[in-house]
């Protein structure tokens, strides 16, 4: 059962959402980030899973985040201002990215360094592609997510890709998984970019996490 909100809840998500949604900066390196002013909420996923399709969807901007075929196109943590309520961080991508060792190296230093020392990270997205299920990479994300007590959520990705029987066996297979993770949310939420699923509810989450 996925958390619930109220009409009027949803509607508010939606205005926020419809309002200023601005890039802020990149950051490559942890002496960049700006000051803990406001909430924050981190999008993290394996390269290509979707999440500058996602955040396009989220603020109903087509060119917000840059979406690329190519995996590893995002290699800082993109900082955006979401009506002065709360940050959304557009993560680095991980896993199967092609590109040198040491870049993904040193992606994954800053990625880890992010996660343990935000005062201000009230949870972290994981995406994951209702195609394909958990991976080894994001289990080894969830882990230190638990080793740190960092709050996590999954949230299916293309989730109009896939059967509906799929896409339920995809679902019940990653909440087994949940439980064996302390830091985890025992919900998980379906989306598709394309066909609007799950956005508002997402919508409405990252509203509720902001005022937390």
């Amino acid at each position: 059962m996925n958390e619930e909100f109220s009409n009027s809840e949803i509607e508010a998500a939606r205005k926020l959402f419809a309002g200023p949604c601005d890039f802020m900066l990149g950051v490559a390196k942890l002496a960049q980030l700006p000051e803990a002013a406001m909430p924050e909420i981190a999008f993290a996923g394996r390269s290509n899973v979707g999440k500058s399709s996602l955040v396009n969807a989220l603020t109903g901007r087509n060119t917000l985040a840059r979406t690329s075929n190519t995996p590893g196109r995002t290699q800082e943590l993109n900082y955006f201002n979401l009506g002065d309520h709360v940050y959304m961080v557009d993560m680095p991508g991980y896993g199967y990215a092609k590109v040198s060792k040491e870049k993904v190296s040193a992606w994954t230093q800053l990625i880890f360094s992010y996660l343990r020392g935000r005062p201000t990270l009230r949870t972290v997205f994981i995406l994951i592609d209702s195609r394909h299920g958990l991976k080894d990479s994001d289990l080894e994300l969830m882990k230190m997510l638990d080793e740190t007590a960092v709050s996590y959520r999954i949230v299916l990705t293309k989730s109009d890709k896939v059967k509906s029987q799929d896409l339920q066996k995809v679902t019940e297979k990653s909440l087994e998984i949940l439980k064996k993770h302390p830091a985890a949310y025992p919900e998980i939420l379906a989306t598709s970019s394309h066909k609007g699923q799950g956005i508002a509810e997402l919508r409405a989450t990252i509203r509720r996490l902001g005022e937390m």
